[in-house]
This record gives C-alpha cells, structure tokens and sequence, in this order.
C-alpha cells in the first residue's frame, strides 16, 4: 500500500525513517494548553506522563483510556490519560486532526460559553514521539456533581422530576447551539445542586462531537442511549421542545421510538 498523498512520498519518507528526522520538519515533542487561570500548574501538567507511570492519585476507570484524581496545590482534578492511537491516527493526530485531549478541552470551553455545564477545563498535553502523534492528557477541575444519571433507573428520587427535566433543557441548548455529543449516555450525565437547591447539570467525557444543526428528529435520536421510563421521555420531550421552539409531542414520539430500538432484552427501559 502507498502512502497517502496528502503530503508526497518524500514526506512519509522522512517521519518514518527515524534516521533522518529533522529538527525543521519535525513538530515540538509536546505541545500544551493551560488554562490562564491555572498557569501556575504548567510544570505539573508536563509532568503527568511521569506521575501516570508511577501510579499517582486515585484511579477512577483504567480501560483502554485511563482516568485519575489528582491533587496539585490544593485544586482537586481529574486527568484522563488517552491510549496510544493506531498508527493511521498517530499520523493523523499529529498533523490533521486535533488530539482527544484538545478537543475535550475546546468542547468544555464552548459549553460553558453558551451556558452549559461541565468539569472547568484546565489544561491538555499532547506527546509527539519520532515525529508520531503518541498520546495526550486532558485536565478538568474534579466535578461537585455527586450523581450520574444512571442513578435514576435504580432509586426512587424524589426530584427525579426536576432532574429529567433539566438534562432536557441541557440537551435542547446544545443542540440549539449545534453542538451534539455523540456519547450521550447514562454515564457522562452528572448531576447535582446548587447552593440554592436547584438542580446541576453537567456534561463530560467531550472529546466526541458533532458541529453543526441539529434536526429536531436528530435531536431526539441523540437521546436513544438514556434509559427512560414514558414519563421520564415525556419531561424530556417537554422541556426540550419548550427550548427548542419544537412540539413537544412530536418529540415524545420520537424519543419512544429511538429508546425502543435501541433497549436490549437487559434493559427494560
């Protein structure tokens, strides 16, 4: 198989063979953002690949992707460390697509621009090695969000109500925005209360996302992951059709229908 064209035989030539990389042609072996509000934690977060290898913090989930809660100066956050791509991405990564680290990071500041909840991005830090796109960290504040939405299908809550009908309107302003999530599922729901005793919402897990309009029929699909009982679909339907300017019926149905074809025989609803 020859390489792709994109950039010429000549260029491939060089970023494989590691005997004549050049300090010209070669990107920096990292590159990082840093929140202005957290500068003071830009040596700590070059160090992560560092702290990850000697097993620091609290593990939270190590998969393909591992994530941890770490401390640094008193700021609780939560660091996620991506695997190591495939060889097609480490190319692609590298020079033509943002990292998931990045994009998890611009995502969270584009949410919180229009209003939407999310862990505060602090930083992300991307590692080139021989010229490859290796892997990358994304940092974020540690959520006051205690709950998933998952908890709703398995406790009686006596604010489930409110719950539902504020992932709703959550749903109903990212979508207005052109912002889809597209792994909007039961785990990457959080929710809370405020100081005044209403309810919180916050959205992670960002680094998958569609950019563009959301069709009121896309809108409602997007919601097929969440397990919903009809009263649950109905304040759903309610509330991101109100913010939506959609009817709410029509959106009900939709919402049925989606959940339905997506529920397997384990998950009743």
């Amino acid at each position: 198989m020859r390489p792709c064209k994109i950039f010429g035989d000549d260029f491939f030539h060089i970023l494989m063979n590691n005997n004549t990389l050049h300090r010209d042609i070669l990107p920096h072996p990292h590159h990082m953002m840093v929140n202005p509000n957290y500068d003071e934690l830009r040596q700590w977060v070059l160090s992560l690949p560092e702290r990850f290898e000697r097993g620091e913090g609290t593990l939270i989930r190590k998969w393909r992707n591992e994530l941890r809660v770490m401390e640094q100066g008193g700021i609780r956050m939560v660091v996620k460390s991506f695997a190591r791509p495939n060889p097609v991405n480490r190319v692609a990564y590298g020079w033509l697509r943002s990292s998931k680290a990045q994009r998890s990071y611009e995502y969270a500041q584009a949410l919180l621009a229009i209003g939407v909840g999310t862990p505060m991005p602090v930083a992300y830090l991307n590692l080139r090695r021989g010229g490859l796109f290796d892997r990358s960290y994304y940092v974020s504040l540690e959520s006051e969000c205690p709950y998933v939405y998952d908890v709703l299908m398995h406790e009686q809550l006596p604010y489930a109500e409110q719950v539902v009908r504020a992932v709703g309107r959550t749903t109903g302003v990212m979508h207005e925005h052109g912002y889809m999530h597209l792994d909007y599922g039961r785990e990457n729901i959080l929710f809370g209360f405020d100081a005044n005793g209403e309810v919180r919402i916050e959205v992670i897990d960002l680094n998958r996302m569609y950019i563009g309009p959301v069709s009121m029929e896309g809108g409602c699909k997007n919601l097929d992951r969440l397990p919903a009982t009809p009263q649950m679909h109905r304040w759903l339907a309610e509330e991101y059709a109100r913010v939506r300017g959609l009817d709410a019926d029509s959106c009900y149905e939709l919402m049925k229908k989606y959940r339905s074809a997506h529920t397997s025989a384990a998950d009743p609803f």
